[in-house]
């Protein structure tokens, strides 16, 4: 069925326009069991130019594999590359090994939004970035620090809370990937990892982007009114740097710090919700530490791009730091778990909570150490490993609690 349904995209798609030749389509509808899906002889680069009514890829046709023509199909098209089967596609391998194989060679990952979702709503899912979850486990973290730390000694924290601070950050993470994506969609369409995010590629217009942040931002506000007054007035306020962060990579080399004031202001908010008001002496080093660890993960994290931020103009720490980034990420590593100690102290905290500083702090020391910076791939390994880092700290900072 696959094989027959690509065949007819395909003649549509020739009949519709002159550009898409033969020759593109030919590796996906062979019925050859001898002829593999993916060669293996060393590739041959022809640059060609695919319209569509979406718009203008600039693509390359690669050993017979047409890479960005892939992309097109998955994104415009609905092509559901893990339901070949080998009657369909050549090579003797079950749709799941091809369905891999199709992923290394394209670099499009297919993720359960591609395989379950209704196709008008995916992208939409993924401009909040739901299937990318290390987002809103890093905006979350500080926030169940921070309501467990302002507990009451030896209780539990409330889970009511713990659970609107959990869907508060799984919204106002996508409310800021929609943000940013609308003022960076003149800067994602040349950059190669964010070309194909739903309003860079036209799968969505800015209006339509609009509108889903507005209705973010509305279920945001409903889980915001059952806070208290002080809570609802300083969760306001976070949208000032929700909406001013994408700017900041235009004006400066720190846009980390800036994220790192963003995504920490669930410590002020979390401590709070519970105490309504504010300690310093122990809500300002926690906050100083969430921005510390940012800074390290974020700079990380920025490694991947910044061959590309360097054609497009934009900054980031990781090109201010350059060879000297482990230096740099280690010193606002020290500074993190020394921040956090302090909180702790003033916090009266029990021994439990030290005992999970020291493993934090290997596991720190373990991304900074034997991350490669010049690997695109174990940048984003070491930085999806720091929601291991802040679930250290949230249990250490719960049975330091329970000891007390």
């Amino acid at each position: 069925m696959a094989a027959v349904f690509l065949s007819r995209v395909s003649r549509r798609l020739r009949s519709s326009s002159p550009l898409l030749s033969p020759s593109i389509f030919d590796p996906f509808f062979t019925n050859s069991q001898s002829k593999p899906l993916i060669p293996v002889h060393q590739p041959q680069i022809h640059p060609k130019t695919l319209d569509t009514k979406f718009e203008t890829y600039k693509y390359y046709q690669v050993g017979g594999f047409d890479d960005q023509l892939l992309k097109f199909l998955r994104s415009n098209l609905n092509v559901q590359l893990s339901r070949y089967s080998t009657s369909s596609v050549g090579g003797g391998k079950s749709g799941e090994n091809q369905n891999e194989d199709v992923e290394k060679k394209s670099g499009v990952q297919l993720s359960w939004i591609d395989l379950y979702l209704p196709e008008p709503v995916r992208p939409y899912a993924h401009l909040a970035r739901l299937d990318k979850p290390i987002g809103t486990w890093l905006l979350a973290w500080p926030c169940m620090w921070s309501i467990t730390l302002a507990t009451q000694p030896g209780n539990l924290p409330e889970f009511k809370l713990l659970t609107l601070f959990g869907c508060g950050s799984l919204l106002l993470r996508g409310a800021g990937c929609t943000v940013n994506d609308l003022l960076d969609r003149d800067i994602d369409t040349k950059v190669a990892r964010t070309r194909l995010r739903p309003v860079a590629s036209g799968r969505l217009t800015p209006f339509q982007g609009i509108g889903f942040l507005g209705f973010q931002l509305l279920l945001g506000l409903g889980i915001l009114l059952q806070l208290n007054n002080y809570s609802i007035v300083l969760g306001a306020s976070s949208l000032l740097l929700v909406f001013t962060y994408p700017l900041m990579k235009r004006l400066t080399f720190w846009p980390q710090a800036y994220l790192g004031l963003t995504f920490n202001w669930g410590v002020l908010l979390g401590w709070t919700a519970v105490k309504g008001s504010l300690d310093p002496a122990i809500v300002l080093p926690l906050y100083i530490s969430g921005v510390c660890w940012t800074l390290v993960y974020d700079t990380i994290y920025a490694h991947q791009d910044k061959e590309d931020d360097l054609k497009v103009g934009v900054k980031s720490t990781a090109l201010r730091f350059g060879a000297l980034t482990k230096n740099w990420v280690s010193g606002f590593g020290i500074a993190s778990i020394s921040s956090l100690c302090l909180s702790g102290y003033n916090a009266d905290l029990g021994w439990p909570f030290y005992a999970s500083l020291m493993a934090a702090s290997g596991q720190l020391a373990w991304q900074i150490w034997t991350v490669d910076l010049s690997s695109r791939a174990d940048c984003n390994r070491k930085f999806v490993s720091n929601k291991w880092f802040g679930a250290i700290v949230f249990s250490g900072i719960l049975f330091g609690k329970l000891a007390t």
